[in-house]
C-alpha cells in the first residue's frame, strides 16, 4: 500500500484544514507581519510572489503595500480561501496559482520580491526552492522566509522536531539559523539580515488547527511529560501543553 508522495500528503494535510489557517490567531497577527509590512513598504511598485501562502496572511499584508501580488500554494483549497478572503477584504491586487514550491512556474526574473511565511518547514527540497527563488527574481530583487526555527542544539532540536512531525505528518524540518545561512548562499543567495522571535503556542488550537489524530496528541503529551529540565525551560512548556518556539526572519537578495 502506498502512501503517495510528500508532496500530495501536504495537499492531504492542508486542503481540509484551510479556513482554520484562515482565523488562526497564530497566523492572523504576530511581529513578523507588522516587520514584513515594514519592509515591503519599501518596494510600492514591486510583483511579490508569496511562496507557500497558505490562507494567505502576507498575501494580504503585501498587498497593502506593493503593486501586485502572487498567491502561491500546493492547496487548491488554501488558494480558494486566499481568493475569497481577497475578495472580502477588497484586495483587488492578489491572484493565485497552484504549484510546487520545487517547481516554480514562472518565468526567470519575474518577480522583485519573493516572500514565504510558515511554509519552508513543509518542503520537500529547501536548497531546490531557494534555486527557484533566485531565478524567478529579478537582480537586485529580495527573499524574505519567515519561519520556526531549530534552537539547533542537538537535545532541544529533535524535542522540537519529534513534537512537530507527531502533530502534522507533512512536516519535514525546522531549520536552525546557521542552516538557513548555508542553504542561501549556496543558492546564490546574499543574506542581509536574521532576526530571531519567540512564538507561543497555545496546545489545544495548535492540536486542533491540524486535526491531529487522538492517539498522537495522546503521544505528544506524553512526549512532553518525559522532557527533561532543560527541555521544558527552554520551551517554556506548561502543564496543559503549550509550549514557546523559537522563529526566524532571514532576508537575502539577488546580486544586480
Amino acid at each position: 500500500m502506498t502512501t503517495g508522495s510528500h508532496h500530495d500528503n501536504v495537499e492531504k494535510q492542508f486542503g481540509s484544514q484551510a479556513s482554520a489557517y484562515l482565523t488562526s490567531a497564530v497566523h492572523a497577527t504576530g511581529r513578523d507581519l507588522q516587520l514584513l509590512g515594514e519592509r515591503l513598504s519599501a518596494f510600492p511598485d514591486a510583483s511579490v510572489l508569496d511562496l507557500g501562502c497558505g490562507a494567505g496572511h502576507a498575501s494580504f499584508v503585501a498587498a497593502g503595500q506593493v503593486a501586485k501580488v502572487t498567491a502561491y500554494d500546493l492547496s487548491a483549497q488554501m488558494l480558494d480561501v486566499v481568493a475569497a478572503a481577497a475578495k472580502d477584504k477588497q484586495l483587488t491586487n492578489i491572484d493565485t496559482c497552484q504549484g510546487y514550491a520545487e517547481a516554480l512556474p514562472f518565468a526567470d526574473e519575474s518577480f522583485e520580491v519573493v516572500i514565504s511565511r510558515y511554509s519552508a518547514h513543509h518542503w520537500h527540497d529547501v536548497p531546490q526552492a531557494l534555486r527557484e527563488v533566485k531565478r524567478v527574481l529579478k537582480p537586485g530583487g529580495t527573499v524574505i522566509i519567515m519561519d520556526v526555527m531549530s534552537p539547533g542544539h542537538p537535545v532541544r532540536d529533535i524535542w522540537l522536531q519529534t513534537v512537530e512531525a507527531l502533530r502534522d505528518t507533512s512536516h519535514v524540518r525546522n531549520y536552525a539559523s546557521g542552516e538557513w545561512l548555508v542553504m542561501l548562499n549556496e543558492a546564490g543567495l546574499i543574506t542581509q539580515q536574521l532576526t530571531t522571535d519567540r512564538l507561543p503556542l497555545e496546545y489545544s488550537t495548535w492540536i486542533a488547527r491540524m486535526r491531529t489524530p487522538q492517539v498522537l496528541s495522546d503521544a505528544i503529551r506524553l512526549y512532553q511529560q518525559s522532557a527533561s529540565q532543560e527541555v521544558q525551560r527552554y520551551f517554556e512548556l506548561t502543564a496543559d501543553g503549550s509550549f514557546t518556539s523559537d522563529t526566524i526572519m532571514a532576508v537575502a537578495r539577488k546580486l544586480a
